[in-house]
């Protein structure tokens, strides 16, 4: 786990194959703000493909957060095609023979902790530019 998120105490993580319902499996709530990591697992290996966020801090300093939080963002967010992840992700995942999918996601933004969704996600995406020259490769653009 990148050190920048070890402070977020709600966390958790679960496992998609292709043959499981991304609705089923996915335990992020659905209003909590955050960020979620996505890894490639082959064997033994994890390769991380991809990062995502959701939420708004507003001027105000408050959360403007779409319905349905991070589980909705995960589930029925919209990657590689104009479709939701419960759809594209187990494509995605047959043209490339992935086995599985491990995604952690982390409350970043709640009673305890402030931390922008979006700036998280660009600080592991920055972490991740830094090592490898390049970002995960489910992540177009940042």
């Amino acid at each position: 786990m990148s050190k920048e998120l070890e402070k977020f105490k709600v966390s958790n993580s679960f496992t998609f194959t292709i043959e499981d319902s991304l609705e089923q499996v996915c335990n992020a709530p659905e209003g909590g703000a955050g960020i979620f990591v996505v890894y490639a697992v082959e064997g033994d290996a994890k390769e991380l493909i991809m990062v995502g966020s959701t939420g708004t801090v507003q001027n105000d300093g408050t959360l403007k957060s779409k319905n349905g939080g991070l589980y909705d963002k995960i589930v029925n967010g919209h990657q590689f095609a104009k479709t939701g992840r419960k759809y594209s992700w187990p494509a995605q995942m047959k043209l490339e023979s992935i086995d599985a999918l491990e995604v952690v996601w982390y409350e970043t933004f709640n009673a305890d902790v402030k931390a922008i969704p979006t700036a998280v996600e660009g600080q592991v995406l920055q972490n991740f530019l830094d090592e490898n020259a390049k970002l995960p490769r489910w992540n177009v653009a940042f």
